[in-house]
């Protein structure tokens, strides 16, 4: 398989290369995400049987936990070449359809953001992903016509973290709609075994474990927490990574026991203090604390919807009695409060997706 991708990054550094190559190539070495493989499986066998590309494929959860990877796993397991990209990175009609000219029968486009495409462009795909075909206007004005441009049968996959943002038409038109889930400790604890393994890193159980528990269910937290934890293994010990090094290298980072970081933290503190933990609008919550909506949105806040420290309701974002215990404070509120909010956590994290 060969990859080619079409947009480069401005970061060629060298942990971005080691990142790559810490991908799995394979099905079977991808961990967690187990319902997804395993129907994955299926899916790629019988387009092999059938001679036909696989049907388009769309990934959808938070980011981080494994969607470009598996995408390059896909066009592997396949045999064919995969070409990357990006929502934002295909600007006008012309350059997607430069993009789709240049396939070949069976090979994956991979377009990570897709939610980001604008609508000329989306409407591009609608006959590429249905009919395997440009339609392409020639001329202006009166004398403009227009011609059909067969393509290559290819298989779109797409990323995206916002599902919902997604027109129905594009939608509507992956035959595979994936849903990506957070990683349990156990998972994450055997990736940053893998990771270690392939970097030479060597690593205790514990402090292995006492990683997993503070990467936020997501494997790319993972293995950045383990370079940093190197870092400080051949800076302050002797190169091995244990629990002692583990603990001082995250109070160090400013992580805690459940994986928060400081904006986390600040979130949480800035409701609480300025704003009797909420309800609170999440314009007002960027402008407190001088952070983009869309960094909250996306970065921060589903973590700490997951973990129960926060709410997101119709009103407002609130902290939780969750919350407010894992700041130290006392929850001035009585439990119907949580519970009143049930409903609307449970409306909030399927809207996020």
């Amino acid at each position: 398989m060969e990859e080619e991708r079409i947009t480069q990054s401005n970061a060629g550094t060298t942990e971005e290369k080691q990142e790559i190559t810490l991908r799995p190539q394979k099905l079977e070495d991808f961990i967690g995400q187990r319902t997804v493989k395993d129907n994955l499986k299926v899916f790629i066998e019988a387009a092999k049987l059938r001679g036909e590309p696989l049907d388009h494929v769309l990934f959808y959860g938070p980011p981080g936990l494994g969607k470009t990877t598996l995408a390059g796993i896909i066009a592997n397991e396949l045999g064919v070449d995969i070409k990357i990209t990006s929502g934002p990175a295909i600007e006008r009609a012309g350059d997607l359809a430069a993009i789709l000219t240049n396939l070949n029968d069976n090979d994956v486009l991979f377009i990570d953001e897709i939610h980001r495409l604008n609508r000329s462009v989306e409407e591009v795909l609608y006959s590429a992903m249905e009919d395997y075909a440009l339609d392409i206007i020639i001329g202006k004005g009166p004398s403009a016509r227009s011609i059909r441009l067969d393509i290559a049968k290819f298989t779109l996959i797409g990323a995206t973290t916002r599902a919902g943002s997604l027109s129905a038409p594009l939608r509507d038109r992956f035959g595979v709609i994936s849903k990506f889930e957070v990683y349990r400790p156990d998972e994450l604890s055997e990736i940053i075994e893998r990771s270690a393994d392939l970097m030479g890193i060597k690593i205790e159980a514990d402090a292995r474990d006492r990683m997993a528990k503070c990467s936020r269910g997501t494997p790319r937290v993972a293995n950045r927490l383990l370079k940093r934890m190197r870092d400080f293994s051949q800076v302050r010990g002797d190169g091995v990574i244990d629990l002692k090094i583990t603990e001082e290298g995250l109070k160090a980072l400013g992580v805690d026991e459940l994986g928060l970081e400081r904006l986390d933290r600040q979130i949480l503190s800035t409701i609480i203090e300025r704003f009797d933990g909420g309800p609170v609008g999440i314009d007002t919550i960027a402008a407190s604390i001088g952070e983009e909506r869309v960094t909250i949105e996306d970065a921060y806040e589903p973590y700490l919807i997951q973990t129960g420290l926060l709410y997101r309701t119709q009103k407002g974002r609130m902290v939780s009695s969750l919350g407010y215990k894992h700041m130290g404070l006392e929850y001035p509120y009585s439990d119907d409060r949580d519970a009143d909010n049930d409903d609307d956590q449970n409306d909030a994290q399927i809207k996020l997706l």
